[in-house]
């Protein structure tokens, strides 16, 4: 049996209050023990004096591109980058080609996942067949296939009486529906966060109400039907507010906000940079603040990357024709970590927020460090000053932001299952 003793490092364990210095022994596939001065004769001893063992990041929103785009990313290279970042597992959304909308495909991510990629894969299906937003998709059948969760994400479902059905569907099914909050009828072809900036480049805006107004009809909605509704991409003042009601009224809501919403505004798209160009879009300072504040005050439930992969020719485009979009598998961590040494979040909180939160929002295993828990453990220096190059980004796609930057705090070493999957030094082992 494969034996491995994490020893000597900063156990941070959300599941259990815990944060101390300790010993994690793993034996086969799961956690054996934790604690102080653990012995394990003949096992691989991974010294992790400095260093934070947690549970295994969990990213909830990802786009790997496989099947159909394989060219930007594959479940294979999306994998790598992941485990790279630290994250033993992440969910992917349902926009490929062909679409995530039957068991079939479902099954087919799974099957590539099983065999191509050091992280676990969890299949997002979508809500509405073709992302069309008309009719609703087989949920029991994808749900037994192995779907995660549902969600026309990169799309918004607009139709209400639609949404209502799902939503009522997701409690049958025991799965989140996660929605892409931006009313298209108020987005207009926004490329850009409406406002000063926007109106300066003489670019189309995205006005911040196309994110408000959706999020406040889907958690009506929510609250009528009684499904859980998961918020994507969280990018205004007006969605955590509405949010912060909901969950005082009792609503079965939960949201997430991606580490470029926390750390950047519109401010940074002034050089055109199609790097910067996400959707939603960049938003203001005042936004920025607000999603930084509804994290710490957990309005906000979730840290998600939205690792979108786009070729280079295609973001080599004037702003405005670019897709939205940018990869973070392997910076995210750094670029949150900017909480914890701002002191708006303490460790443990921040790992409660990309581990195991994201865990109990998807109804996964994962997220603890139990004795018995399944060995998917991140190991991170969060200290560790290195240069990110994109060129040598284990994503097949380059359009980060943050190529070229000096960042802070790295994961180390990724163990999935039992398995050392990713070094540092070494790279990649699986």
């Amino acid at each position: 049996m494969n034996r491995i003793l994490l020893r000597g490092g900063r156990v941070i364990d959300p599941s259990a209050e815990h944060d101390e210095i300790a010993d994690v022994l793993i034996e086969g596939e799961r956690i054996a023990a934790v604690g102080r001065g653990l012995r394990a004769d003949g096992a691989e001893v991974i010294e992790a004096d400095g260093f934070w063992v947690t549970p295994g990041l969990i990213d909830l929103h990802c786009h790997l591109r496989e099947p159909g785009q394989e060219y930007k990313e594959d479940i294979g290279s999306g994998g790598r980058a992941a485990a790279a970042g630290g994250f033993t597992a992440v969910a992917c959304m349902a926009n490929t080609h062909p679409v995530n909308d039957d068991p079939a495909t479902t099954d087919f991510i799974i099957d590539r996942a099983t065999h191509d990629s050091p992280a676990r894969v969890y299949p997002v299906a979508a809500a509405t067949k073709g992302l069309e937003g008309v009719v609703m998709t087989e949920m029991v059948a994808l749900v037994e296939a192995g779907a995660a969760a549902f969600s026309d994400d990169g799309k918004t479902i607009m139709d209400g009486g639609v949404m209502r059905h799902v939503l009522e569907y997701s409690r049958l099914v025991d799965a989140v529906v996660i929605t892409h909050a931006e009313d298209q009828t108020l987005v207009g072809g926004g490329v850009i966060n409406e406002g000063a900036v926007s109106t300066r480049l003489g670019l189309r805006g995205n006005p911040p109400i196309a994110e408000v107004v959706h999020v406040a009809r889907d958690l009506i909605l929510a609250e009528f039907t009684g499904g859980q509704l998961h918020v994507a991409h969280v990018s205004t003042k007006g969605a955590v507010d509405l949010i912060r009601q909901a969950k005082d009224r009792g609503v079965n809501v939960t949201a997430e906000v991606a580490p470029h919403h926390l750390v950047l505004t519109d401010e940074a798209t002034a050089e055109y940079n199609t790097n910067m160009k996400v959707a939603p879009p960049l938003r203001s300072e005042e936004d920025r603040d607000a999603c930084r504040r509804g994290l710490v005050e957990g309005v906000i439930d979730a840290i998600a990357t939205d690792h979108a992969p786009h070729a280079q020719h295609e973001k080599e485009l004037e702003f405005s024709a670019a897709p939205p979009g940018m990869i973070g598998f392997e910076t995210a961590l750094a670029v949150v970590l900017d909480l914890v040494r701002s002191g708006e979040l303490s460790p443990l909180e921040l790992i409660r927020r990309l581990s195991t939160h994201p865990a109990r929002i998807l109804r996964r295993a994962g997220g603890s460090l139990a004795v018995g828990a399944p060995a998917d453990v991140s190991v991170i220096d969060p200290a560790r000053s290195w240069i990110y190059d994109v060129a040598k980004s284990y994503s097949k796609s380059r359009n980060s932001p943050w190529d070229g930057a000096t960042l802070t705090g790295r994961a180390v070493a990724t163990l999935v299952n039992g398995r050392l999957v990713y070094d540092v030094e070494r790279g990649i082992l699986i």
